[in-house]
């Protein structure tokens, strides 16, 4: 089978390898002249690590341990912290924070280099023909057709014919910058709430810290024009950490990016062709699922398209029908934005071990991978 596949993140790059190891014939279309640089960091949960390891996909020396997540209040005072060390062990599989970057280059290393086109725009999809047409008018047919092309996806405009995505009037503003504070070095992620917003501080290795900023905002509104003073003026006054980030970082490593959320449908694709990833599920960052659900994605379209497959499109289905209960869940738990909220009189009265315990389930709930 020959599977053309649209998009080089990690949900391609993912089903790329996964259907290579299956035995079939892959090529990813990347429209970037190269491998993505940007999109800051992403965290692995056991999910995402234990299917990368699956794929062969070695993580050694790249992005730190996450053990345990705090959450704060503005002022620094703890108000939760949870230890999502304990799902890790439960599940075999680490938690690990790194630069989305590293991420994709690890995927793209595993994948034979003649494999991956770059410079190539999917302008359009021919559902019935299992072919694609690029810039150019250049045409590529196959078996099967996958778009892994995220929140913007030509396959998926093809498929359903419009963006079914609705903003849910949050914003991140983020990135991945050298900043020797405590918790660079460290294997603990901190949430600081409070009436303006939320910022995250995250580890990713190499001596670099995620850092990010939400808040509410509506999308279609004029940026400002200095991204740094409008969050110096919102979060300026707030503990220690947060004033060190904003303190080290510039305009130009401010990254945006709006935040929607769609209902997950049964079903997904047509015939021969479906979607991974964004393109099929797209939902707000708040549970840090992202990455991980695409890769779910990647490896029960693998499972389903087994080497000697017949009936192409009915396999699709079963893939689509199996993950979208998970993709779903999370979608909505994402959706809800609460992670955002200022609510210290509801964290503070919650037990750490019992949140910790929680964890556990609700990660096993998220994912079709682990058991």
């Amino acid at each position: 089978m020959r599977a053309l596949i649209v998009g080089a993140g990690v949900g391609g790059l993912g089903a790329a390898l996964g259907l290579r190891a299956a035995g079939h014939e892959t090529v990813v279309y990347e429209q970037a002249p190269d491998l993505r640089e940007g999109g800051a960091a992403v965290t692995l949960w056991s999910n995402g690590t234990g299917i990368l390891a699956e794929l062969g996909v070695s993580l050694e020396g790249v992005g730190a341990r996450i053990e345990v997540l705090e959450q704060r209040d503005h002022d620094g005072r703890l108000l939760l912290s949870v230890d999502v060390g304990r799902a890790a062990a439960h599940y075999g599989h680490p938690h690990v924070c790194l630069p989305r970057r590293r991420l994709l280059e690890r995927l793209a290393q595993s994948v034979p280099q003649e494999v991956l086109r770059y410079g190539r725009r999917c302008l359009a999809v021919e559902v019935g023909e299992a072919a694609i047409t690029f810039e150019g008018d250049e045409r590529e047919t196959g078996d099967v057709v996958i778009g892994a092309d995220g929140r913007g996806s030509a396959v998926r405009q093809a498929l359903w014919d419009h963006d079914p995505a609705e903003a849910t009037g949050w914003v991140t503003w983020q990135g991945v910058t050298a900043i020797p504070t405590d918790i660079t070095g460290s294997a603990r992620g901190v949430m600081f709430v409070g009436p303006a917003g939320l910022c995250g501080l995250m580890p990713a290795g190499e001596g670099l810290l995620q850092w990010w900023f939400d808040q509410r905002m509506d999308p279609a509104a004029s940026r400002p024009s200095s991204p740094l003073a409008m969050l110096r003026e919102h979060f300026g006054g707030w503990a220690g950490p947060v004033k060190d980030v904003l303190d080290a970082v510039s305009d130009q490593d401010v990254g945006f990016f709006p935040h929607v959320r769609h209902p997950v449908p049964r079903v997904w694709g047509k015939g021969p062709v479906t979607l991974v990833g964004d393109a099929a599920h797209s939902f707000p960052p708040t549970r840090a699922q992202g990455a991980n659900q695409a890769l779910e994605d990647a490896w029960a379209l693998s499972a389903v398209l087994g080497v000697g497959q017949g009936d192409v499109a009915g396999a699709l289905r079963t893939y689509e029908r199996r993950r979208s209960p998970k993709a779903g869940f999370v979608a909505r738990s994402a959706g809800r934005e609460d992670t955002n909220k200022y609510r210290p009189w509801m964290t503070r009265f919650m037990p750490d071990g019992l949140v910790s315990r929680f964890y556990v389930h609700w990660l096993g709930r998220a994912s079709d991978y682990l058991r």
